[in-house]
């Protein structure tokens, strides 16, 4: 059913009519400093060019760093990384922090901020995580650009408590204004029930690298197939070797196809 995104011009960029949403996200180092297979990253935005992506999770640095290459490939969404937490390691001593405005997002030409909302935080983080999103999102109505939300517990084994915890914090950033919700792949069930509940573009990421190419391809499909606008699927790409990278995502691509149901 269309609602209020149906005419909106940078979510119809994120999320196409014909496809879920394939975004290679590159912005890790924001977080993470230098990651393995990740030490040059315009790089691999180039390597992922050539494939059949539909955009990429990007960093100030990086949108700076090719903006020439994305001029040259215009059909290519940005979603860019405003925030970062230091360190992952010790989140109940660690820090949030916006990094860069929402005005400077819209200058730069990209189609959607993101925006961490980790939970195994102290509550003061907490509370200025709420007052962080909330500020953001009331800039981002008026330059009418989309705010993507990501709930997550840092560091933390991805236990069925910590799933169901994560869920309950999407309910937050839903309260707070989130546009898109991005949340580490729940199972199919719980991605079904997420949509059902919040009734606006959910995305899944893809998380670290692990298990085989097959694991992958079907939690792609699973996610799709349950109702996932979109997925965020970055180490478990670009970690792996160039001939197997592009397999993998040639064959998500064609999952973005053939399982996708738009939902907005």
């Amino acid at each position: 059913m269309a609602n209020r995104y149906s005419t909106s011009y940078r979510m119809n960029r994120v999320f196409r009519n014909d496809r879920a949403a394939l975004i290679v996200p590159i912005d890790h180092g924001l977080v993470w400093g230098r990651v393995p297979s990740l030490e040059a990253p315009v790089q691999v935005m180039r390597r992922f060019l050539k494939e059949d992506v539909t955009g990429f999770m990007v960093s100030t640095g990086i949108v700076k760093a090719s903006e020439v290459d994305l001029a040259r490939a215009p059909a290519m969404a940005r979603v860019l990384a405003i925030d970062a937490f230091w360190p992952t390691s010790a989140s109940e001593t660690g820090t949030g922090s916006i990094v860069t405005s929402v005005e400077d997002a819209v200058r730069m030409g990209v189609d959607c901020v993101k925006l961490l909302l980790p939970w195994n935080v102290n509550d003061v983080e907490k509370v200025q995580y709420c007052k962080r999103i909330g500020e953001v999102i009331s800039a981002a109505e008026k330059w009418q650009i989309p705010v993507m939300v990501e709930p997550v517990f840092l560091n933390m084994p991805r236990s069925p408590e910590i799933i169901e915890k994560e869920l309950e914090v999407a309910r937050i950033g839903y309260d707070l204004g989130a546009d898109i919700i991005k949340i580490t792949f729940p199972g199919p069930d719980a991605t079904a029930k997420l949509v059902a509940e919040l009734d606006i573009p959910i995305v899944v990421a893809g998380g670290p690298l692990s298990g085989d190419a097959k694991s992958t391809l079907r939690d792609v499909e699973d996610a799709i197939s349950a109702g996932a606008q979109g997925v965020v699927v970055g180490r478990k790409v670009w970690q792996r070797s160039p001939e197997e990278a592009s397999e993998v995502i040639g064959e998500m691509a064609r999952i973005t196809r053939e399982k996708y149901t738009r939902r907005w």
